[in-house]
């Protein structure tokens, strides 16, 4: 059985859900994101909650139960309040812009590498510290996954890209004897 699946999610101020189908549509302004549960879920808006339930008492029915309401609370969260990730860059030399929807970044390779910024985001660079925002928090986090892959943090120095609240674990370097 779901313990999340079993709590409602509050719906803020600003933001309006509705079921068009077997999808949650979730409305702020101008912008929307839309959940499909493919029927696996039953779905009801009501008193400023949305609640799901299971279909079945199947194991498979409570894991979608489970997910489609995490999804769920995520689409109307990033909505009112937006998800964000920070990375840090470590390296003499290395550095980062951004330049129009392009970020440029300067790893100790032969060539700048650039980044296509995704629709729907917002990448904002201070000194060493990429700040990424944006209302879908798997995109978010997918994007921050690449951008740290370009050059991810080594263990004897700490050069690289790093989450600002990732720890890297140092090794001892070589000793004289």
């Amino acid at each position: 059985m779901s313990r999340i699946g079993k709590k409602p999610i509050a719906i803020p101020a600003g933001v309006e859900v509705s079921v068009d189908g077997t999808s949650i549509v979730v409305k702020k302004g101008n912008k929307s994101s839309t959940v499909e549960t493919h029927g696996r879920v039953g779905i009801e808006v009501a008193d400023g909650n949305v609640v799901l339930t299971r279909n079945g008492d199947d194991k498979e029915s409570s894991a979608f139960w489970g997910t489609y309401r995490a999804l769920t609370n995520n689409a109307i969260e990033g909505l009112a309040t937006g998800f964000a990730k920070s990375l840090e860059i470590n390296g003499v030399g290395y550095r980062a812009n951004v330049k129009g929807k392009v970020l440029e970044l300067q790893l100790g390779y032969s060539h700048p590498i650039n980044y296509e910024i995704p629709a729907g985001l917002e990448i904002i660079v201070d000194k060493n510290l990429i700040h990424i925002k944006g209302a879908d928090k798997q995109q978010v986090g997918q994007t921050a996954a690449i951008i740290r892959g370009y050059r991810k943090p080594e263990p004897y120095k700490g050069k690289g890209v790093k989450y600002t609240d990732e720890h890297i674990v140092r090794k001892a370097g070589k000793t004289a004897k």
